[in-house]
Formats: structure tokens, C-alpha cells, sequence
């Protein structure tokens, strides 16, 4: 195969991708908007997407184990 074929069938995989990466977010977009789904902050500070609304719908929201509460925030490395 030409040179100039390769660099042009990545750039379109490449341009196809960035497509559907725009269309997810697009959908997550409206969906965070819809209000069907919700943003909960834990006691840690960090924030979470749940698949339930954060205002009271009278769905339950469930919470992390506390097997990963009690993890620390940052692991020390080299």
C-alpha cells in the first residue's frame, strides 16, 4: 500500500473515533441535564456520577463499601 493511503485510513479511524467520543458526550451531556443522572459528593471531597438522580425521586443511591472509604487519598510512589 501507498504511504499517503495508510496516513489517510488512520486519519479517518482517528476522525472516527473523535465522532463517537463527541456523541457520547453529547448523550452524557443531556443526560447529567435530564437529571437522570446525579452528581454526590462524598464526606472526602471527591465527587461521583450515580444512576440515579441526586434530588429526592425516592430511588436509593447507593454508597461505596467501606472497604473503599477507608482507602487513602493518595498512594506514595518512587
Amino acid at each position: 500500500m501507498k504511504q499517503t493511503t495508510i496516513v489517510t485510513v488512520i486519519l479517518a479511524v482517528l476522525v472516527l473515533i473523535s465522532v463517537v467520543q463527541a456523541v457520547q458526550l453529547n448523550g452524557l451531556k443531556a443526560k447529567l441535564t435530564g437529571g437522570e443522572l446525579g452528581v454526590i459528593s462524598s464526606s472526602s471531597g471527591n465527587t461521583a456520577l450515580t444512576t440515579t438522580p441526586s434530588s429526592g425521586s425516592g430511588k436509593r443511591v447507593s454508597s461505596l463499601p467501606s472497604s473503599i472509604k477507608d482507602l487513602p487519598q493518595m498512594v506514595g510512589g518512587c
